[in-house]
């Protein structure tokens, strides 16, 4: 369900090599002890608990491939594998099953994953699975911040939260089958001794290749909006004027001197943003200092308050804080600082 790439034991195989700034892990393994494949699903931030349901036996044999942010798997399961994920994870799941069935314990129902249908799990949204054995899938397995990166580039603003993916993908034609060959390719170019390890370009341009398909042909919260045409690029003067706000965004700087630094009037810049930012140039810089803030409280200590982050970067009213941040990320800012 998630990929521990640290994990070494005596089943396994791990492989590691860097080339132009790109860091490749295989592992594999294969076993019978539930205890071992729990290990083998779980990363130090979301620990996994495997059972075989009524003790009968299991076998696994699961091949991980992790590429920086992003990583493939190829899993086969013998008997009923019972898994629970006992902390949130960070990453989104894309299980392509090509034999046997699953059944995961979404947030709000449970979510059925047969072969010809991809299932789609963000980050968080499933608990536990049942896996019913003779069970083969193919996993991709992405960062959620890599999956929001994606998204602020291509609408050139800041995206963050939930992106609410439909949960499930034909794979018989169309987008969903073009997945199933991208990752069971990407798999096995980059197993063993595959060419794609010399060519860290070609697959940094194939994972972009899924994540983009994901995005643009997977129903999800923004699907409406990345159906419009394109916006026409931004003049000079609002990326001068965004430049000047991302140099000086810990500082008090007002409406006149984001202005003064994009060389054009109050009027000029506030219609500028209107047209192709669809805010007003201080609702952006707002925005980027919520960022910010949210930015500091992931990479918190417990030494470091809230007022102390909300403080620096211009937040005064502490319960008004907390009610945009609540209402742009989805969770107190204490709740981020726990995490």
């Amino acid at each position: 369900m998630s990929v521990n790439s640290h994990i070494q034991n005596n089943g396994g195989l791990t492989r590691q090599l860097a080339a132009q700034n790109m860091s490749f892990r295989e592992t594999a393994h294969s076993g019978t002890d539930p205890d071992e494949l729990s290990e083998i699903l779980s990363t130090p931030n979301s620990p996994i608990k495997v059972s075989a349901e009524g003790n009968m036996p299991i076998a696994f044999h699961c091949n991980f491939i992790s590429v920086g942010e992003v990583a493939v798997a190829d899993c086969t399961y013998e008997g009923t594998v019972l898994v629970r994920r006992e902390a949130p994870c960070d990453r989104m799941i894309v299980f392509l099953p090509m034999e046997g069935n699953a059944c995961f314990d979404g947030m709000r129902e449970q979510i059925y994953s047969v072969p010809a249908r991809g299932t789609i799990l963000e980050a968080g949204r499933a608990t536990g699975a049942r896996l019913f054995g003779p069970r083969r899938h193919f996993g991709l397995f992405i960062d959620q911040a890599k999956i929001i990166s994606h998204l602020t580039q291509m609408f050139e603003r800041t995206i963050s939260g939930d992106i609410d993916f439909h949960p499930h993908i034909d794979l018989t034609a169309g987008p969903g089958l073009v997945l199933q060959q991208l990752v069971s390719s990407l798999h096995r170019g980059l197993s063993g001794n595959g060419p794609l390890q010399r060519s860290p370009l070609a697959v940094g341009s194939l994972f972009d290749a899924a994540i983009y398909l994901l995005l643009e042909s997977c129903p999800n919260r923004y699907s409406n909006q990345l159906a419009l045409p394109a916006p026409a690029p931004a003049p000079r003067h609002v990326k001068w004027a965004i430049d000047f706000m991302q140099e000086h965004i810990a500082e008090p700087i007002s409406l006149n001197d984001i202005a003064m630094a994009a060389k054009v009037s109050v009027r000029t810049l506030q219609q500028g943003f209107r047209q192709f930012r669809d805010t007003t140039p201080m609702a952006y810089l707002h925005e980027l200092r919520m960022a910010a803030a949210h930015r500091d409280l992931l990479a918190s200590d417990a030494k470091q308050g809230i007022a102390d982050v909300a403080l620096r970067w211009g937040f005064t009213h502490l319960g008004r804080f907390a009610a945009e941040y609540r209402k742009r990320f989805g969770q107190l800012p204490s709740q981020t600082l726990k995490r």
